[in-house]
């Protein structure tokens, strides 16, 4: 199936899933702003604009296709499946838009946004605690409390290259700091951000 056939096994006589991916993110988008505009008919653009990134990024779809197990029947080529390629983000989130775009094309848009609402579910209702990016969100603080930006620091990196894990440590001018691990310095780094606002909220 084209949808699961990543770029690497692609040929001249097999298409991968590019295309679909690039369809499938623009049904996704769709769907979400309908959602979201259904869910809070109050909301302000500048509130819905993070909560709908915070739906459709490409760490979104790639929880989603980890949840119905995506990664176990893409097609990779050897390169990629020795790299540990079916648990990256970034080609799991590819691989789920393309998958919508499969079912868009083969059974139109109702049964495309009937899919996306029920493998997002609950995200839906819960997007608004996790829509603000929360390096933004702790260096507002850091700005509101009289501070320079955080700094954040690599503090080890562990496991074998496809499937590395980094300790990254989120650190403010007045001493307080906080740590986080995650297969990503980008995820980790927001992790570590997350608890370190956490920690100084509490505290103000």
């Amino acid at each position: 199936m084209r949808a699961v056939t990543h770029s690497s096994v692609s040929a001249a006589t097999r298409e991968d899933n590019q295309r679909l991916e690039f369809l499938g993110d623009r049904v996704l988008g769709l769907v979400m702003a309908e959602a979201l505009l259904a869910k809070d008919r109050n909301a302000t653009e500048g509130q819905l604009a993070p909560r709908f990134n915070a739906l459709v990024r490409k760490e979104a779809c790639a929880d989603v296709a980890r949840q119905i197990g995506l990664g176990d029947v893409l097609t990779l080529g050897r390169s990629e499946m020795m790299s540990g390629g079916r648990r990256k983000t970034a080609l799991l989130g590819d691989a789920m838009e393309a998958v919508i775009a499969a079912v868009y094309r083969d059974a139109g848009f109702e049964a495309a946004r009937d899919l996306i609402l029920r493998l997002w579910g609950d995200r839906i209702d819960k997007v608004e605690a996790d829509a603000r990016d929360a390096k933004t969100s702790l260096q507002e603080w850091a700005q509101a409390n009289g501070m320079p930006p955080p700094v954040y620091q690599e503090v080890s990196r562990s496991g074998p290259d496809h499937a590395p894990e980094f300790t990254i440590a989120a650190k403010l001018q007045n001493g307080s700091t906080a740590q986080a691990v995650a297969g990503s310095k980008r995820m980790a780094e927001q992790a570590a951000a997350k608890a370190l606002l956490a920690q100084v909220s509490g505290a103000s």
